[in-house]
């Protein structure tokens, strides 16, 4: 569901950048006075490389034509918290905008809070967490999961349609942009849901504390090792997009498929200095493009895709981690000089 440049005009892209760097400070203060979980820097990394590989692999929703993939937003705040889940995935999305050019970077705005605001935020907060409750259990995981996942791809779907309404750059038709846009999301949802299901309820089964110190708002004891949990999704993520990224669906995602049913093509384009601009930043940044070699062959195209799909998930895993040891030295700093 990543929105490209050519859907939103420049006001609406500043607006969205806007909310969502609000939103991103606000996340970056609340981890900052105390909701860091030092245990939980080393799974911001891990895990924002385990979505990023799983954002890779288009699944097809069958009968369709059509495929979609994991947000990860639900699954991020389910073990780090909504605001370390919405610092991570807004890491994961630039990445793939800059290095990868999935994604405009005058849309990024938009796409943070499409994906990122309404999963890891509202659907943890509004979905997830009451459905669950303080006793948590395999099937109430489960259900809440699905159910979260299904909302908040919802909610990301119709904003996705309202903003390339407001923006009136495209002679796309609200009702038959939205009645393709919202069927197969709630498809894409459901499927992403079972998928955030079976993850959790593995990391619930091998180390408990995770998921319930992030439902508790509490840190990790000390004495809880995550090791073992580091090591199998670090394997996982290197599994998937060294590996499976490969035999991802090659049919178009559910944005894109719902731009072709609507308007005919998804590759809209607009001119004007803004999205010039945008797009000389990204083409200067990308050096892998749609996870590919630049000028690359069709015999390299698979060599291209494990090599994005390496290199992305270790530039997410430093990129995460980095930004969560920087916000935990800046709270010990400012803890040091308080006491002196």
């Amino acid at each position: 569901m990543h929105m490209a440049d050519a859907l939103i005009s420049p006001p609406v892209g500043g607006f969205m950048w806007a909310a969502s760097a609000a939103a991103i400070g606000i996340s970056v203060k609340k981890i900052s006075g105390g909701k860091l979980d030092e245990k939980k820097i080393p799974m911001m990394g891990i895990m924002g490389a385990f979505v990023f590989a799983g954002q890779m692999i288009n699944f097809t929703i069958p009968g369709t034509g059509s495929s979609g993939h994991i947000c990860g937003g639900l699954l991020l705040a389910a073990l780090l918290g909504p605001a370390g889940a919405l610092i991570v995935l807004a890491s994961v999305l630039l990445i793939q905008c800059l290095f990868f050019a999935d994604g405009g970077l005058l849309a990024y705005g938009c796409n943070v809070f499409n994906m990122g605001v309404t999963s890891a935020v509202l659907g943890y907060l509004l979905i997830y967490k009451p459905m669950v409750g303080k006793t948590l259990t395999k099937a109430r995981i489960s259900i809440a999961s699905v159910a979260a996942c299904v909302v908040g791809l919802q909610i990301g779907a119709f904003l996705v349609v309202v903003e390339t309404l407001i923006s009136g750059v495209t002679e796309l038709p609200l009702g038959a942009f939205l009645v393709a846009m919202q069927p197969i999301h709630l498809a894409i949802g459901f499927v992403e849901g079972l998928i955030t299901a079976a993850v959790l309820s593995f990391v619930h089964q091998a180390r408990p504390e995770i998921i319930e110190t992030s439902i508790a708002g509490e840190k990790i004891a000390p004495s809880v090792s995550l090791k073992k949990i580091l090591i199998t999704f670090g394997v996982l993520a290197a599994v998937i997009a060294g590996g499976l990224s490969i035999f991802a669906s090659a049919y178009p995602d559910g944005l894109e498929w719902s731009l072709e049913k609507t308007a005919g093509t998804s590759e809209l384009e607009q001119e004007g200095p803004a999205w010039r601009a945008a797009a000389d930043v990204v083409e200067k940044t990308a050096v892998l493009p749609d996870y590919a070699f630049k000028n690359g062959s069709e015999t390299s195209e698979t060599a291209g895709t494990v090599t994005a799909g390496l290199v992305g998930s270790i530039i997410t895993v430093i990129l995460a981690c980095g930004i969560g040891f920087v916000i935990n030295g800046l709270r010990r700093k400012k803890i040091s000089e308080h006491h002196t």
